[in-house]
């Protein structure tokens, strides 16, 4: 399985290219039985293969490779990519396009599976967190937070400084909004600005301390992991509100 998921990419290019290949081949000595549009029907289900286990562009690969392979196997004149009948265009057309509308939705659906995952994760994080927050102490509270940082927004490092000093560094607010010398930085792109970025933590209006975090560089983090973060920090800023008897 550990192999299957470092060389999956490759696997799947490599099937694209060779799938649609080897069936259209294995169907020639079924030509006169089996009718193009069938043929046609089976190099679909084997883009469908490829589109569900590889990616948006090994689906289009796969596409255009059991277009060519149809075309040259099983339209007249056989052995050639030359094609002198309109049904059979219009049906290697049509293999073309459904090939590539199922390779899209085929990725779209790998997407929204994704993005539902990562929800889910990340909600049952807030939620442990404000568990956690109930039973342990300040210095086990601030120290489990730094692990979820680490975790949500893939740092290479992170700390929590009770008493913020200058100078200040770039900050992520409660919104997933990041500010970088007084302007708005684009880090669902480019990642978060280094080396050291600051999280207010905030409660009420009143400042807890800050979590000085070291961004992997270049790592881009979306907007949704960057309001969970700071929603991690509100949290540990209501436990260590509660711990000292403030509001």
């Amino acid at each position: 399985m550990k192999w299957m998921r470092t060389y999956r990419g490759p696997v799947m290019v490599a099937l694209a290219l060779a799938g649609p290949l080897a069936v259209a081949a294995a169907l020639v000595p079924f030509r006169s039985d089996f009718a193009s549009p069938a043929v046609a029907l089976v190099l679909v289900v084997v883009i469908t293969v490829v589109a569900i286990g590889g990616s948006r562009a090994s689906g289009y690969l796969a596409s255009a490779s059991a277009t060519l392979w149809f075309d040259y196997f099983h339209t007249r004149p056989y052995d050639s990519f030359d094609i002198h009948d309109r049904p059979k265009v219009e049906v290697t057309i049509c293999l073309m396009i459904v090939g590539c509308v199922i390779s899209e939705l085929a990725a779209r659906s790998r997407r929204h599976h994704r993005t539902s995952n990562e929800e889910s994760r990340y909600v049952s994080m807030v939620r442990e967190l404000a568990n956690i927050a109930q039973t342990v102490n300040a210095r086990q509270l601030v120290t489990y937070a730094e692990t979820l940082m680490i975790d949500v927004l893939s740092l290479r490092a992170c700390r929590f400084d009770p008493q913020p000093s200058s100078p200040p560094l770039a900050r992520i607010t409660d919104n997933g909004e990041v500010a970088h010398v007084g302007m708005s930085w684009p880090a669902e792109s480019m990642g978060i600005p280094g080396p050291e970025a600051e999280i207010l933590a905030q409660w009420r209006g009143r400042a807890f301390g800050r979590f000085v975090v070291t961004p992997t560089p270049g790592e881009p983090i979306s907007q949704e992991r960057r309001c969970v973060a700071g929603t991690l920090a509100t949290l540990v800023a209501a436990g260590l509100a509660g711990e000292s008897g403030g509001p």
